[in-house]
């Protein structure tokens, strides 16, 4: 059983949401779950370098904290979709301005090392930006998820 911190223990806000996002991979589940259910194969697709063995532990630990909802269904082959609660909705908005910060970043990190940015082809803003579980994030110029 996960223990969940008691509010007291937490410094300040700031503290208390990075307990429940903190990590590589749990930013990236949310934004794939943003606006559409998934599967935990497409879930593990979207969130490319993710291992099923920590793909399921932040589900669980998310689930744990209210933020992702499991929904089992009785058939054969079983099927188990995951999507945001309301409160994993809330804390996607209160993220997307992060992922607008990332993006700019990214553009200015570019620009500055002369990489050539393809306005076409854009950096996927993360969070908040309508993430579809089956699209492929983009990459510019080897800098990294956007």
């Amino acid at each position: 059983m996960r223990i969940v911190r008691r509010p007291g223990a937490f410094v300040c806000g700031i503290d208390a949401a990075m307990d429940v996002i903190g990590g590589k991979w749990k930013v990236l589940i949310l934004w794939a779950l943003n606006e559409r259910t998934c599967r935990f194969g497409e879930l593990r697709r979207a969130v490319t370098g993710v291992t099923e063995k920590v793909l399921s532990s932040h589900l669980k630990e998310l689930e744990d904290d209210g933020i992702v909802h499991r929904e089992v269904y009785a058939e054969v082959p079983p099927r188990v979709e995951y999507s945001l609660t309301p409160l994993g909705l809330s804390l996607n908005a209160a993220l997307e301005p992060l992922g607008l910060w990332g993006r700019e970043h990214i553009y200015r990190g570019a620009e500055e090392a002369g990489v050539g940015v393809d306005a076409g082809a854009g950096i996927d803003t993360g969070v908040g930006a309508g993430a579809d579980c089956r699209a492929e994030p983009q990459v510019v110029a080897g800098l990294g998820r956007g």
